[in-house]
């Protein structure tokens, strides 16, 4: 900022009680949704949520998100083809832990009121501000996006599940995206009969939230801090014999 010719400002001051408690909330009560009660999210909230998203930060401002609202039944169907080909495939890659993937539910494409593609558009190596020793930013960028629809999701009473498991080629043939653009998740979006107390893979025992205290280091890497992983997944499993 020159101080010769100074930017506006917002005053820099705290938000009230009851206003942080909002955002705490909502950030506490997030889940990633898997079951979803059907129904509609009506235009103008869906409207709210893709300026919450289109409003997060980005690397070098490049806002490199897009957003595909898929309406069309039958593609929503090829999308759940996609991710249940990729379910399988993955279920294959975790050895003893096959069965269990199985049992998951990992999508709700064909429930969900509504079915959002979030990509980054072709283009995005020209962005070199923030970028050139790591490239990967872009992608940081969009999922800071994907967050802030996740909690204005919350704060809206709907609820949101980011779904990652398709091929990203085949996915990206089908919505028939330009070379070089990339689908980062199929969002699915709407109203739910109750949120899960504790994220659904915690309580389908599957992994469990590493305490804090074990991610915080001072100065330098100190491997005595770090939980290696899926440690307390398999501590929870061994205990509950599930």
């Amino acid at each position: 900022m020159s101080e010769a010719h100074p930017l506006p400002t917002i005053p820099a001051t705290p938000f009230t009680e009851a206003e942080r408690a909002a955002v705490y909330r909502a950030i506490y009560e997030r889940r990633d949704m898997r079951h979803f009660a059907g129904g509609q999210v009506a235009d103008d909230v869906l409207l709210r949520l893709l300026r919450a998203a289109h409003h997060a930060p980005s690397v070098g401002f490049m806002q490199p998100w897009r957003f595909i609202r898929v309406k069309s039944l039958d593609l929503r169907k090829q999308i759940h083809a996609l991710v249940e080909e990729e379910r399988v495939r993955t279920a294959h890659a975790m050895g003893e832990r096959e069965e269990d993937f199985m049992k998951l539910k990992v999508q709700g494409v064909l429930d969900a009121a509504e079915v959002l593609v979030v990509a980054m558009p072709p283009g995005r190596e020209a962005h070199i501000f923030g970028r050139r020793t790591l490239p990967e930013m872009d992608i940081a960028s969009t999922a800071c996006a994907i967050q802030n629809l996740w909690l204005a999701a919350r704060a809206e009473g709907l609820g949101m599940g980011w779904v990652s498991i398709f091929d990203p080629l085949q996915l990206a043939k089908l919505l028939q995206m330009p070379d070089g653009a990339h689908p980062l998740g199929v969002l699915c979006l709407g109203p739910v009969d109750a949120y899960y107390a504790a994220p659904m893979l915690q309580q389908e025992k599957w992994a469990c939230r590493a305490p804090l205290e074990d991610m915080l280091m001072d100065d330098v890497w100190d491997t005595t801090r770090v939980v290696p992983n899926n440690a307390a997944a398999t501590a929870t499993k061994g205990k509950t014999g599930t």
